[in-house]
């Protein structure tokens, strides 16, 4: 049986290498089935996943839950960003020039699965002698090290759409699965964190304070993040030989490797692409790091209420897998994230400052539920969207800085797009920090015990940082240059370039 599966896989991807080659002679970029896009988004389950832990529970888990003190936690994660400022492109750069029988990118999606999973499940469930220091170097070492396995997975894992999808549109449809599913994952595991891992009990009134449930929640997450992986991992391994042939190997030299990583980054569309990525998780992260703040002490919603926000949301998420991919082809990718960027900028701070002018109903009313619900609901659908188009708008780099310096980076500049995607929790985490102490949020609250002056300073806070690094986060995007024409000549240019070296190799052969 297993030699079976085999044969129909390699069966399968002579087809798709069949025609991948119709397409390319005919000057059409190869077209990929649908059950590809879905092997491709599935994987994102893992960093979705990984990712929801460490935005919305990390935080109030060692902080509220065992007692470290805010700043610490938010130092901590911060750190870890740190370092993985190294890595990752490290990482990328070392998937771009690996050469083996799996491909380029699989081998280090294949070796990530275990330690992730590992890993991930000791975070929540450290060792019950701890002090608040212990704790604090137990998280920072746990965070390194579950952060070098996930960008061992992502990194490798995000790349290969350049090799599926090489069309303007396409490319953006194959990203919407990617964040379909990390939305996915991250929604699926916080439903269950909140509705059953730690919901309100007669034990634990404030279910997020239950250090037993986190303990069962990791262990959750961790399995869901291995059987993604590989799942993932083996439904995209037949593929490897429809890809674009890989240059030969070359010896490593640092100070090459360092001149070709600062071509590949130092110019304008990388530049303003990543620094807008980087504002925005940033904003993101910091919002998400103390939703479940604002969620529990602010609106005095209960662990139910909180899961059906968050079924809300998988609607949102099913609609951004349509919604995000014929904006941008209606719209133009850039032109769609501006208009996107504007919509959310106004969404965001809207209910807190709402409650703040006393406009909205009081707690515990059902009104303000479904407004609240419906405000979750958009805010999801703009974020999975935005997210969708600028990881395709960042894609499209790899083209651009391929026609220009002659190598294929997709693995070094997904790394870039990777670490931003950690930096939501990093600096979502260090920030909220920051923020909590600001407004002096006190530790281990119960609900209603915070003061009323204390959640006032909170919601006129937050909303400001995040406005503030929103807009930045758009002002870089109306500066990204490459549009679908551009694009389109970049491709041009590569294959022109690549014929001619298959005809030059010809002749001396």
């Amino acid at each position: 049986m297993p030699s079976e599966g085999m044969d129909m896989a390699s069966a399968a991807a002579d087809r798709e290498g069949a025609q991948a080659r119709a397409d390319a002679g005919s000057g059409q970029p190869a077209k990929r089935p649908w059950r590809v896009k879905f092997f491709y988004g599935l994987g994102s389950i893992a960093f979705g996943v990984k990712d929801n832990g460490f935005t919305y529970l990390l935080m109030i888990f060692y902080n509220q839950a065992l007692g470290v003190p805010a700043a610490a936690v938010g130092l901590a994660i911060m750190v870890a960003l740190l370092v993985d400022a190294i890595a990752d492109p490290l990482i990328g750069t070392w998937s771009d020039n690996v050469r083996s029988r799996l491909g380029r990118r699989h081998p280090f999606m294949y070796a990530a699965a275990l330690p992730i999973a590992v890993s991930y499940f000791f975070l929540w469930n450290p060792p019950s002698d701890y002090d608040a220091q212990e704790l604090f170097w137990y998280l920072l070492i746990l965070s390194i090290l579950i952060r070098l396995c996930i960008s061992m997975y992502e990194i490798p894992s995000s790349a290969l759409v350049v090799d599926l999808a090489e069309s303007y549109d396409d490319r953006t449809e194959f990203l919407s699965y990617r964040w379909f599913f990390g939305w996915i994952g991250g929604l699926t595991i916080s439903i269950l964190g909140f509705s059953v891992f730690l919901r309100s009990t007669p034990e634990h009134p404030t279910g997020t304070l239950n250090i037993e449930g986190y303990s069962l929640y990791g262990l959750t997450a961790s399995l869901m993040m291995f059987a993604a992986i590989l799942i993932s991992s083996y439904g995209t391994q037949h593929l490897v030989r429809t890809f674009r042939p890989v240059p030969e190997r070359r010896p490593f030299i640092f100070a090459r490797s360092a001149r070709e990583t600062m071509e590949t980054i130092v110019n304008r569309p990388f530049l303003t692409i990543a620094g807008a990525t980087l504002f925005s998780y940033a904003a993101t992260g910091i919002a998400a790091a103390v939703l479940t703040y604002f969620r529990v002490y602010f609106w005095e919603l209960t662990g139910d209420q909180i899961s059906l926000l968050l079924v809300g949301n998988f609607a949102a998420v099913f609609m951004a897998l349509f919604v995000a991919p014929r904006f941008a082809t209606r719209m133009g990718k850039k032109r769609a994230q501006i208009m996107l960027w504007i919509a959310f900028i106004i969404a965001s701070p809207a209910m807190y400052w709402s409650r703040l002018m006393g406009w909205l109903p009081a707690n515990g009313t059902e009104l303000l539920y479904w407004l609240l619900f419906t405000s979750s609901f958009i805010n999801t659908l703009l974020a999975v969207c935005l997210g969708t188009i600028g990881s395709s708008l960042l894609a499209d780099v790899v083209e651009h800085s391929a026609a220009r310096t002659g190598r294929h980076s997709a693995g070094l500049i997904f790394a870039t797009n990777a670490f931003m995607l950690k930096a939501t929790s990093g600096i979502g985490a260090f920030g909220a920090g920051i923020i909590l102490a600001f407004v002096e949020f006190p530790e281990n609250a119960k609900v209603g015990d915070v003061s009323q002056q204390v959640l006032v300073n909170f919601a006129w806070t937050e909303p400001a940082v995040i406005m503030a690094l929103q807009l930045c986060a758009l002002g870089l995007i109306i500066a990204y240059p490459i549009t679908k024409a551009m694009h389109e000549a970049n491709l041009r240019t590569l294959a022109e370039r690549s014929k001619a070296s298959e005809n030059s190799a010809a002749l001396g052969g």
